[in-house]
């Protein structure tokens, strides 16, 4: 079997980590974003993945080579020379994605984390005969979304329903698709939807079903959601492996800390605490709801909370990291500083606190 990823552009909502690397390639739980959804997909049997992107492939492919190696999966790159929306980019790689096996294939949208059900998904999709499966997931405020619109017992969907003012159905679209071959011969070579414009012809021709997602789902592509995206995450790791999470009376709740790193006396690490490789937190340290990223330093007293401190930060003694607080790559805070709320770009030295949320060029 085979996979795409939608990757696309240059996830401006994750800056300013997305100024260091492509955003599929930002940590989440310690590993690339988009690591997790190979691996799920290698589970499965899928053999070759295909990332649809419209710049820096030469980083991903560099990147992910080592990852190709050791989860023996072939890892592509499809780059587009002009923003070809959802749909485009399986027009683009129709040549990588169809081997004359009529083996439906994967599509993935690569902000998206969940537990990846992904072999219940191929047995329903065997199931119905259709055209194209869509995973679903229910949300408490469906105004927000496009609202799909399904019979309940055959998953068969009837249409689709954009940011409804009155309710109509609380299932919205996952961004994590099964799709026979066939679903290319709808799509042409240019920017073109596959939510808006391919999805709903299929399901005019009653071709198009829909699978209601079991577990958690975020959409990680935006700093809130990210360390929402991390509670959820961890949580289902709780439930399905939790010897991987950390133990210790210093520990309150779901905290996952890479086996390199080092943490020292009377400190608080929880809940909800990615720790990665390299890092160092030194004594009498608080971490709450927050992604430390490889080889970060945290000085002695300091607290962070709500927060995602990228690769090869430091923060000062006695500093308070708080309220969505963003740090880029190589960025030094100062002692007992203060920020909240701040996004600061990579190589920067913070020597005066930040009492409102603001950007730091």
């Amino acid at each position: 079997m085979k996979a795409l990823i939608l990757v696309g552009g240059f996830g401006t909502r994750l800056r300013p980590l997305t100024l260091s690397v492509p955003k599929p390639l930002v940590c989440f739980a310690n590993k690339p974003m988009v690591l997790h959804q190979i691996e799920a997909l290698k589970e499965v049997g899928v053999t070759e993945v295909v990332l649809a992107i419209n710049y820096q492939p030469e980083i991903m492919l560099n990147f992910l080579k080592e990852f190709e190696d050791k989860l023996h999966i072939k890892i592509t790159c499809s780059r587009e020379s002009e923003p070809l929306g959802t749909a485009g980019p399986l027009a683009l790689a129709r040549a990588s994605l169809v081997d004359g096996s009529d083996e439906p294939f994967f599509v993935l949208n690569s902000d998206v984390i969940s537990e990846y059900p992904f072999a219940e998904l191929i047995k329903f999709h065997k199931s119905h005969g259709g055209e194209a499966t869509i995973m679903v997931t229910k949300v408490d405020e469906p105004s927000k979304y496009g609202v799909v619109v399904m019979e309940e017992k055959t998953g068969k969907v009837e249409k689709f329903v954009e940011k409804p003012k009155m309710f109509v159905g609380n299932k919205v679209n996952a961004g994590i698709y099964l799709l026979n071959p066939s679903v290319l011969d709808r799509i042409e070579l240019k920017p073109t939807s596959i939510e808006k414009e391919i999805f709903p012809t299929i399901a005019a021709d009653h071709k198009l079903y829909a699978m209601v997602l079991p577990g958690f789902w975020m959409d990680i592509g935006q700093p809130k959601d990210y360390i929402i995206g991390l509670r959820l995450y961890l949580d289902s790791l709780r439930k399905k492996s939790s010897l991987k999470l950390a133990v210790g009376s210093n520990i309150v709740g779901n905290v996952l800390v890479h086996e390199s790193a080092t943490i020292g006396e009377g400190c608080l690490i929880g809940p909800d605490v990615a720790i990665g490789p390299g890092c160092v937190v030194e004594s009498g340290v608080r971490l709450s709801s927050c992604s430390v990223m490889k080889g970060v330093h945290i000085k002695k007293h300091a607290c962070i909370s709500s927060s995602i401190i990228g690769w090869h930060s430091t923060v000062g003694r006695w500093a308070r990291i708080e309220n969505m607080t963003i740090l880029g790559e190589d960025v030094h805070v100062s002692d007992e500083i203060y920020s909240n709320g701040g996004i600061v770009l990579p190589h920067k030295e913070i020597k005066s606190s930040i009492l409102k949320p603001e950007i730091v060029m």
